[in-house]
Formats: structure tokens, sequence, C-alpha cells
């Protein structure tokens, strides 16, 4: 193992300790009216910290090679990675350094999400509807505002028809 190895090591270990404990893996689906299915899919990863250790969200931000760092609310700051090229670097970095607690499962589910994206799938009825249904099981297990609109509600009854 070179020496070059040896410094990386320790960062993304810590990295992956930092976000098992302090990250989260969001997906959200917005009303937007001037989306073709009125709905756009919303991913990002997010970790928030007081001001005071700010420094760890820019070493994290340095070592990812990506995200933006902005007020969170208050003392708080977050790093937040949005955009299908920045999220596709996150989803490597965690395949190739894995988390270790509960985050694994929402990071799984998140990676599922981000490679239906990757194909346009949230482009489609049924990609959209596959990705709420993801997003209902991951995190705090919260049913997206998507699911509980009525047009949803009455495809997916019309689909249980047939």
């Amino acid at each position: 193992m070179g020496a070059d190895n040896q410094q990386e090591r320790p960062d993304t270990s810590w990295i992956v300790g930092f976000v098992d404990g302090e990250g989260c893996f969001y997906v959200g689906i917005n009303k937007m009216q001037n989306m073709t299915l009125g709905w756009q899919v919303l991913p990002e990863f997010r970790i928030v910290q007081h001001r005071r250790d700010i420094d760890a969200l820019r070493h994290i931000q340095s070592v990812l090679e990506c995200g933006k760092i902005c007020r969170n609310h208050g003392d708080r700051f977050e790093l937040r990675v949005r955009g299908l090229k920045n999220l596709n670097k996150i989803v490597a970095f965690f395949e190739k350094h894995r988390l270790v607690t509960k985050k694994r499962f929402d990071f799984q589910k998140f990676r599922e999400i981000i490679s239906l994206m990757n194909r346009r799938e949230h482009l489609t009825q049924d990609g959209l509807d596959r990705i709420a249904k993801i997003i209902a099981i991951m995190n705090r297990h919260t049913t997206p505002k998507y699911l509980e609109s009525s047009e949803t509600i009455c495809q997916t009854s019309e689909k249980m028809k047939i």
C-alpha cells in the first residue's frame, strides 16, 4: 500500500462514520405544473452542522469533490449535494466505502432512485410511481404528497383493477 492510500484511508473511514451519524439521503417529489407529469423528483445528500464545525463540512466537500455549503438555519450550516452528476459521485463513494448503520438501507434506496433517474424513468408515470413507493420506505417512513394526491390514488386504483 502506497503513502497516498494510507493517507486516503483514514479520510474515507472518517467520512463514512460522520455520514452514518450526521448525513441524510433525501428524495422529495414536488408538485411542479410546468413538468410533463406535473411533479419533479428532487434527490439530495445533506449533512448539517453547527457553524463551529463548518471546517468538517469543507473537508468532506473537498474529498467528495462536490456540493455546496450554505446556511441551513441560525448557526447551522449544511453541505448539500444536488444534481445527478454530483449525486452519482456520492453513490460511487458510498458503494466503495460502505455505511455501517441503518443509514446504509436509506442509501441503498437512494441509490436505486438515482439509478432510475439516470435511466430517465422518473419522467414516466410508472417510474414516478415506483420512486414514490421507494421514498415511502426511506428515512422516517413518510408518505410523499405525490402518493396522497387524488390523481395518483385514482391511477393506482385503476392499475389494481387490471
